[in-house]
């Protein structure tokens, strides 16, 4: 049985919003304010510690918190914003306490949860690498014996002697990264701020973090980037208003994140209360699929001609309307290509009512699998319509891509993200 290096049972964190201040509006209930107000703070005060079941004021940031996490293991921890990652990050490396349950941790933690956490900024990087790393638990020796490859991890060699107040974000936070990194944690706790690096930074972070879980530790990984979760996490956290929503493989925990914010079904999309972007004279009210013979359907075929369809509300007369959509990966939302009518030279003259425009693509390039299609309309630059949600689905099921009946993924396991045809000489 493999051993549990952390623990965590019954965890909750709640806190006292704050209220508003009432001013006064004559002279004489500002004498009245001073006189009660000691007795005012002195019940603001009391009532800090003192929560009651009905006190409207108190907000439970997590609530009934439960799950633990094996040597080696990769847990991702995924929600919305103000879910209750940060906070459940910050209690996991003893920064703030919890108000209910318990947390039980085995080994030293290292953490990096802001830019530049720790940094004082009027001291230079080399100042900075040994007051951070002796706060994260290194020696001295420590220090000097992983000095040059912290520097080097990081990239910062030739600001390394400057005053850290001059760095930018990411130079802070590849700099922070590489002290955590090295600090040999058996817990290594590691938060959104990755974002920060460049494309290559972030690929040599992924890399130390296999790094560490493939040592025998153990990494906490939160982020918005499903991909990045997907390849690095052997399992995930799914959290929601300060709960557990769902715990399991990494797989089925992004696909139940993705349930939470997105239609499961094409009337979702452009129903009415949709959050929308755009000046409001044109609307897409409507989105569906045709096949190579005009006929509606829910599902195409990888290589096979399809039609996107776009039902338009116009409010005014004769607009001129560039009309674009994108198609993106279902599970992280990355756009896989976009088309804009303007890019292929046309533009739609829209009479006030509701019409149609529909584009075709000859030969699909994608491989079996459900992808977003977002859309929106531009006219001379500005905005008119943007659901931000998408307009629906595009649900694709294996075709005959090569005309030869070969299925697109014979000869590997990988599932490729477009398809495409070559002539072998």
């Amino acid at each position: 049985m493999a051993e549990k290096v952390i623990s965590v049972k019954g965890l909750g964190k709640r806190y006292r919003v704050g209220t508003q201040e009432v001013f006064s509006d004559s002279l004489f209930h500002s004498g009245i304010q001073l006189l009660t107000s000691p007795f005012k703070n002195f019940r603001k005060l009391k009532s800090l510690t003192r929560f009651t079941g009905d006190d409207s004021s108190v907000f439970w940031a997590l609530k009934d918190i439960d799950f633990e996490v094996e040597v080696g293991q990769v847990l991702g921890i995924i929600g919305h914003n103000g879910a209750g990652k940060s906070t459940l990050l910050k209690i996991l490396s003893r920064i703030t306490e919890p108000t209910l349950g318990e947390v039980r941790l085995k080994g030293r933690v290292s953490s990096l949860l802001e830019v530049g956490t720790g940094f004082h900024p009027d001291l230079t990087g080399r100042e900075n690498v040994f007051m951070n790393g002796t706060i994260l638990g290194m020696t001295k020796q420590e220090i000097d014996r992983k000095f040059d490859e912290i520097v080097a991890f990081s990239g910062v060699e030739q600001y390394i002697d400057t005053p850290v107040k001059f760095y930018s974000s990411g130079m802070k936070v590849r700099l922070g990264f590489a002290v955590a990194a090295h600090l040999e944690p058996e817990i290594l706790i590691v938060d959104e701020v990755l974002s920060v690096g460049d494309i290559g930074f972030q690929r040599k972070c992924i890399g130390k973090m296999n790094e560490v879980a493939g040592s025998g530790r153990t990494v906490l990984f939160v982020s918005h980037n499903m991909a990045a979760v997907e390849n690095l996490c052997t399992s995930a956290l799914l959290l929601d208003h300060g709960k557990t929503f769902y715990l399991g493989s990494v797989h089925e925990t992004v696909q139940k994140y993705i349930s939470l914010f997105r239609p499961q079904t094409q009337d979702g999309f452009l129903g009415d209360g949709v959050e929308r972007v755009g000046n409001g004279n044109v609307t897409i009210k409507e989105f569906w699929l045709e096949d190579n013979t005009n006929v509606k359907v829910d599902m195409v075929k990888s290589g096979e001609a399809v039609y996107l369809n776009f039902g338009i509300q116009s409010e005014i007369d004769s607009q001129e309307v560039d009309l674009g959509f994108s198609i993106h990966r279902e599970e992280d939302d990355q756009m896989l290509f976009i088309l804009y009518s303007s890019y292929t030279g046309k533009t739609f003259q829209l009479a006030k009512g509701t019409s149609t425009v529909k584009c075709k693509i000859n030969s699909l390039p994608l491989p079996e699998g459900r992808f977003l299609v977002k859309a929106q309309a531009m006219s001379q630059g500005q905005i008119l319509d943007f659901p931000k949600a998408g307009v629906g689905f595009m649900d694709v099921v294996e075709g005959d891509f090569y005309s030869t009946g070969q299925k697109s993924n014979k000869l590997t396991r990988d599932q490729p993200l477009f398809l495409v045809n070559g002539n072998w000489m």
